[in-house]
């Protein structure tokens, strides 16, 4: 099953500083069809103004990961940590038991990102937070992985059965990753692909399951973002 979720017809809101896309029923957007992918919750879409951001607010028990696409973005905490994460790379705090963060994009140009929550394996576990550099070059026609559950990998670490993986690709290009058909996969890219031979859009939502084998083929010059969840 492949499902291709328009990004015209993805939830919205427009509150000046930020501009948000909203994959999965947030906030003031609901529809029952679309509250969640497997364990994936939110995938948010932000275009966040120089200059301004998310005030503290608190979170607990969830995963959350951030891909900064354009532009930086700052974090700082109730644990006391604070970093600048820049494009192309990722920040992961798990909420834990609770925390207060904020998000600033302290930048004199727009910040793009894509914020995505995935339901905690490890309810009231301590919080956390971490960052890590992510060069593109790195990740021509492969996905590299970001983020998942296993502290052994190299990537950054969250409490949650999923990894987060990115790949930059060259129009004309294809990539392709082994699935299991049980998982939840959900990807963004940039630029046109087709998956498995279905035609999707510049940032729209492909959700995946029930595959073996998923193919991308780049139709444009760009990058993707895919989440592998239970």
């Amino acid at each position: 099953m492949i499902d291709i979720r328009k990004f015209d017809s993805l939830g919205h809101a427009d509150h000046g500083w930020l501009n948000a896309r909203h994959h999965f029923s947030f906030a003031d957007y609901h529809d029952p069809s679309r509250m969640s992918w497997g364990r994936i919750r939110v995938w948010n879409d932000d275009r966040i103004a120089a200059k301004s951001g998310f005030p503290p607010h608190p979170h607990r028990d969830m995963e959350i990961v951030t891909y900064v696409r354009t532009g930086a973005i700052t974090h700082q905490d109730s644990l006391g940590n604070k970093g600048r994460t820049a494009a192309g790379d990722v920040q992961v705090m798990s909420a834990g038991t609770g925390v207060m963060h904020a998000e600033y994009n302290l930048e004199d140009e727009q910040t793009t990102l894509f914020q995505i929550w995935i339901e905690t394996d490890k309810p009231n576990a301590n919080p956390s937070w971490g960052a890590k550099p992510f060069p593109k070059d790195s990740r021509e026609d492969a996905f590299q992985l970001l983020a998942s559950g296993n502290s052994e990998d190299g990537a950054l670490t969250i409490n949650a059965d999923a990894r987060i993986l990115g790949a930059t690709v060259k129009a004309g290009s294809t990539i392709a990753i082994d699935a299991e058909p049980d998982r939840h996969l959900y990807l963004v890219p940039s630029g046109r692909v087709r998956v498995n031979g279905i035609e999707a859009g510049p940032r729209d939502g492909i959700a995946i399951t029930g595959e073996a084998r998923v193919e991308i083929a780049a139709e444009d010059d760009g990058e993707l973002v895919l989440v592998d969840a239970r």
